[in-house]
């Protein structure tokens, strides 16, 4: 049986199209999922626009964010069934014997390859899954939100484990994408005052953002930084997607703050580092997410504490993945996500 998928073939740029594919075939600890709902990441809108900067194995499916029912199970899983509500992890290949794999940080391990990129993803109707990343879905919880628990699990990591947020803290967001949206509620969810930084061009996204009860600043975020007591705010996400952020981040930060980096910024830094050291700050990077950290945003989107409808901008049958691709691209909407036909 084959169905419509949309397929990254190329390195070249928009070398992304509608292509048909066989149903996979799965193996003993798989299972086949069909797919309820799939989310857009700026990951996607990157291999699109060929300026990514991680290996991918063309052709591939593009697709990382999703949810969906259960139609197959492999002759070796247990405690899975056919019918059961599942969203997966990203970590589709890794390691058992890694060390990091070992410690249960296998978002960490260096052989690790993911859905959208190292194998075929979710953009169409049928997915192969490893039954070890599958996470079951509360009936209460739409596809259409529970398929976008992966970012928010980028976020989590970044916000809750990879920070150090304490109740009254003042923390400044960089960047006001989907991550840096969801790593603002986080921190308001810790308990932060918190600020998203955006450029002109991002009004639409702060205004959302507005929703998850953050001040909103378009340009310098200095004043804001340092209201309190002049030395700065206490931490920042830096969630944006360029090196000269973190510059920012830096001039930021109180002395013995923190700064928790989670956007990717392929450019070379090109700037002095030394207010690291005399500020005393702690940089710390922040990669993926695991077992744990899925179990507890499923809780949180489930609860109704983290509430992701305000930055999902449509959906769109996979057969308009290219509108939806534009629309994210073009700051329209922070979130897009498909649904198989």
């Amino acid at each position: 049986m084959k169905s419509l998928a949309v397929v990254n073939f190329a390195p070249e740029k928009g070398s992304v199209e509608l292509r048909e594919i066989e149903t996979p075939v799965i193996g003993a600890e798989d299972v086949l999922l069909e797919v309820a709902n799939v989310g857009v990441c700026g990951s996607d809108l990157h291999q699109w626009t060929a300026d990514h900067s991680w290996p991918v194995n063309y052709p591939v499916v593009l697709g990382h964010e999703f949810g969906g029912r259960i139609v197959e199970v492999g002759k070796d899983v247990e405690h899975w069934k056919t019918g059961d509500r599942v969203v997966s992890e990203t970590a589709a290949m890794i390691s058992k014997d890694n060390p990091m794999t070992r410690r249960g940080l296998y978002n960490l391990d260096p052989t690790r390859k993911g859905f959208g990129y190292g194998v075929n993803g979710a953009m169409t109707k049928y997915v192969r899954v490893p039954s070890r990343i599958l996470h079951h879905v509360p009936d209460q919880l739409p596809f259409e939100q529970a398929c976008l628990t992966e970012p928010c699990s980028v976020a989590y990591n970044a916000v809750v484990k990879n920070a150090r947020i304490e109740p009254g803290d003042r923390v400044v967001v960089l960047g006001p994408g989907t991550i840096g949206i969801l790593c603002a509620a986080m921190a308001r969810l810790c308990g932060a005052e918190v600020a998203l930084v955006g450029l002109p061009q991002d009004a639409h996204r702060l205004e959302i953002a507005k929703q998850y009860g953050c001040e909103v600043i378009i340009g310098d975020a200095k004043p804001w930084a340092q209201e309190r007591d002049g030395l700065g705010c206490d931490g920042v996400i830096d969630a944006a997607g360029a090196s000269i952020t973190l510059k920012i981040a830096l001039d930021l930060v109180r002395p013995a703050g923190w700064i928790s980096k989670v956007g990717w910024g392929p450019q070379p830094l090109g700037f002095n580092i030394d207010p690291l050291v005399q500020k005393n700050i702690t940089l710390q990077g922040s990669f993926s997410h695991n077992w744990p950290v899925w179990e507890r945003v499923i809780a949180l989107l489930a609860s109704g504490q983290l509430d992701v409808r305000p930055i999902i901008g449509g959906v769109w049958p996979v057969t308009e993945w290219h509108t939806a691709f534009e629309k994210m691209h073009h700051g329209e909407v922070v979130k897009s996500v498909l649904k198989p036909v």
